[in-house]
């Protein structure tokens, strides 16, 4: 019998779900959250 929620080499892929759900941000996110800040930065120095 097989188990649908595993892999062949026996991975729980909804564990795996489950794991990279509460990982945090993914790269694409921390990437634009990087250029958002780096922007934000840039643009302290034109105020008064």
């Amino acid at each position: 019998m097989k188990n649908k929620n595993k892999t062949v080499s026996g991975t729980d892929i909804e564990q795996v779900k489950r794991l990279n759900a509460q990982s945090g941000l993914t790269y694409n996110e921390a990437k634009d959250l990087l250029a958002k800040q780096k922007a934000m930065k840039s643009n302290q120095g034109f105020k008064n």
